[in-house]
């Protein structure tokens, strides 16, 4: 089967930046990590993890430089074996980009070398959402969190050996924690090194496997945790808690938590960056008669006054009343007036407004006080 082109596989321009590519690399790779598969069909686990190896795969040679290039010339036959100096231009076979690429794929350094381990991998990094308030975003706060994460087994504290069973070498790889292997090609022989998978690399394993996790040295757990709502976070932005992730099954370093938060739509508010909008209706006296308006803010109730005359969606401006940005400044709230026209008039209502209209069109009126006691009437 045909290899998918990189580019259409994490969804980039061939032109696109080192920025773009791992930006769209972390989408994809938070979409398909399998850790979001643990409740699927057996056939979704599968594509999952199929797309997730392919991504990865791409991003290994679009985020390298000198493996790109390589690609936008030669495609995917630059890392084929067989590729080389005498097929497609190469540089030769001591360069350090060319070494790379088996350092990637194949686990060696080149020709008759290898490689160590660099350490225990890490746990997997997990994704948790929450949902938060506007009143929320403009106030900070806290809020309680609860996932599941695969944690050291409590019964054998990640060793996978049953509580005052010993560890001994690993018969497998005789204690190296890696098995080496000879891979014979076109170009010679290639030596490659894996991570001994009777050990999982540790080069011990135990006499006796913990009955509770089954020798992984590891089980699922309820992590309830309170986290802080950043101020003025936006939606779809994510907090990084390092160390809460999935525990390694090598002894390493825990994965790190990424909570993504979502802001729920508000009732009345409309968020535009740090400013918040909201629309006020008010009735068709006040507006010609002005007068004091009570507003909902997110801080309370405020009062503003209407001034004689309001047209029909002017806007008031009340000053840090909007959503507070620590590193620059206050948002506003932004108050649009919407005049409410009368329905359902009864008959002298009707036989007022008719009378006011034609008062109208004698272009000297005043609004003075014997003008509105004449037609006090029509603005109750």
């Amino acid at each position: 089967m045909a290899k998918k082109d990189y580019y259409d596989l994490l969804g980039v321009e061939k032109t696109a930046s080192e920025a773009e590519i791992k930006k769209a690399y972390r989408k994809l790779a938070m979409k398909y990590h399998p850790d979001r598969f643990s409740n699927a069909s057996e056939k979704e686990k599968k594509e999952a993890e199929e797309k997730f190896k392919e991504i990865n795969e791409a991003y290994q040679v679009l985020s390298d430089a000198d493996k790109r290039s390589k690609y936008d010339r030669f495609g995917h036959a630059a890392f084929e074996n067989g590729a080389g100096g005498g097929y497609g231009g190469f540089e030769g076979f001591s360069g350090s980009g060319f070494e790379d690429i088996f350092s990637s794929f194949f686990g060696g350094s080149g020709f008759g070398g290898s490689t160590q381990r660099r350490g225990p991998e890490p746990g997997e990094d997990l994704r948790v959402d929450v949902t938060i308030t506007l009143e929320e975003v403009a106030k900070g706060g806290e809020k309680e969190i609860k996932y599941t994460r695969r944690g050291k087994c409590s019964a054998c504290n990640g060793t996978g050996a049953e509580p005052g069973s010993k560890m001994k070498t690993c018969d497998k790889c005789g204690g190296k924690g890696r098995i080496e292997k000879i891979q014979r090609t076109l170009l010679g022989s290639f030596k490659s090194v894996e991570e001994c998978d009777k050990c999982r690399g540790k080069g011990q394993i135990p006499e006796t496997k913990c009955k509770k996790c089954g020798g992984t040295g590891l089980e699922r757990e309820t992590i309830k945790k309170t986290i802080k709502i950043p101020v003025g976070i936006h939606d779809g932005q994510r907090l990084r808690i390092q160390g809460m992730g999935d525990a390694s099954s090598e002894g390493g370093e825990n994965g790190d938590l990424y909570i993504f938060f979502h802001v729920k739509e508000h009732d009345f508010f409309v968020r535009d960056e740090e400013n918040i909008i909201c629309e006020v209706p008010i009735t068709y006296a006040k507006a010609a008669l002005g007068g004091e308006v009570e507003i909902p803010t997110l801080n309370g109730k405020k009062s503003i006054k209407i001034p004689a005359g309001t047209q029909n969606g002017k806007l008031f401006k009340l000053r840090g009343e909007g959503i507070n940005n620590p590193r620059s400044y206050v948002g506003d709230q932004i108050v649009k007036i919407v005049i409410e026209v009368p329905t359902n008039l009864n008959d002298t209502q009707i036989e007022l407004l008719k009378k006011f209209d034609e008062s109208l069109k004698d272009k000297n009126y005043k609004m003075n006080k014997s003008f509105i006691e004449r037609f006090k009437d029509l603005f109750k």
